[in-house]
């Protein structure tokens, strides 16, 4: 099972438009269950995932929208009621010139009693061990980093499998915790180890590894890298996914829709080498269409079938190189 932990959702509207001037009719509207959580979930059940589901504190008219939309996708959703309207997000495609406009409004207050609850109720009633649960997004600026520790610790201490997407304090207090897959792009992960920003992949990645598993637990990381790929270690052997073919021009949700691809392999029980074709096609897959994570699976699995996965297994000396800080400090 699969289990999305929403703490930042919105309504995410995607219009495509002439072109981003003066009053529009637009060509295409789309509105998905958004923010990060539920869009990974929402790629997992379009990639074939049986038993998706979603805790997410939700308020308002747009969060019974994004209650209804989750559930018309096949995630099964249950809704903390929050205290505060849930946010909307706004991309615009201008077809004219090609362009994407993102607006997004910064997430809603999330107390602490309502983590909580949306905690119990993930966990609760049921026996987790072995399951996948999923924190991907940016915090309520009214939580305190420490909050994504605390979930991926009562996640593993409920004998589940934690992933964790997110960036900044957020992402290093998570990290900290020993979740069992961390996945951040390039920008993410060179903020928390301190590298260059033009850091060798293998370079990022064998760092990322050694951060992560430094608490003594066995974990895999991804490090997303746009049009050069994706790298990935399970502390074995460093791993880099390529493909080529068009990029798209719609890459809002690409990153959920490779976690969401990991998700889906992992649960069935295959390896990072074997996972990470699949993240790496789901992610272009969504980049075809408008709208977060919406995407044509059997594209993604044709996708899948043509990309190129090598091994750096000497990667690890790397680390060893002064191209980034102590990511400790």
């Amino acid at each position: 099972m699969i289990t999305a932990l929403a703490l930042s959702p919105a309504l995410d509207v995607t219009y495509v438009v002439d072109r981003l001037q003066g009053i529009q009719r637009p060509r295409e509207v789309v509105r998905v269950a958004g923010g990060k959580s539920l869009n990974a979930a929402r790629a997992a059940v379009a990639l074939g995932a049986r038993d998706v589901a979603a805790v997410a504190v939700l308020a308002g008219g747009a969060g019974a929208d994004v209650a209804d939309a989750a559930r018309g996708d096949g995630v099964s959703l249950t809704a903390i009621d929050g205290a505060t309207p849930t946010r909307t997000c706004v991309s615009i495609f201008d077809v004219g010139a090609g362009e994407l406009t993102e607006i997004y409004e910064r997430p809603v207050a999330v107390s602490a009693a309502e983590v909580d609850l949306v905690l119990d109720t993930a966990l609760g009633g049921r026996d987790a061990a072995g399951d996948w649960f999923l924190l991907s997004g940016g915090l309520p600026q009214n939580l305190a980093p420490e909050t994504v520790a605390e979930v991926v610790r009562r996640v593993r201490g409920a004998g589940g499998r934690i992933a964790l997407d997110t960036h900044g304090p957020a992402l290093r207090a998570g990290a900290e915790a020993g979740p069992d897959l961390v996945k951040v792009n390039r920008a993410e992960a060179v903020e928390l180890l301190g590298c260059a920003p033009d850091a060798p992949g293998d370079l990022l990645v064998s760092r990322l590894h050694g951060f992560v598993s430094g608490v003594g637990r066995s974990s895999c990381v991804v490090v997303t890298d746009g049009e050069d790929g994706a790298w990935g270690s399970d502390g074995g052997e460093v791993l880099r996914a390529r493909r080529s073919g068009p990029v798209g021009a719609f890459p809002v949700g690409s990153g959920d829709s490779f976690l969401g691809g990991l998700m889906v392999a992992f649960e069935a029980s295959l390896s990072l080498r074997e996972a990470l074709p699949l993240g790496t096609a789901a992610g272009a897959a969504n980049a075809q269409l408008p709208g977060a994570a919406r995407l044509d699976a059997a594209m993604a699995r044709r996708l899948a079938a043509d990309i190129r996965v090598d091994s750096f297994s000497g990667a690890s000396a790397l680390t060893d190189q002064p191209s980034c800080a102590s990511a400790t400090t």
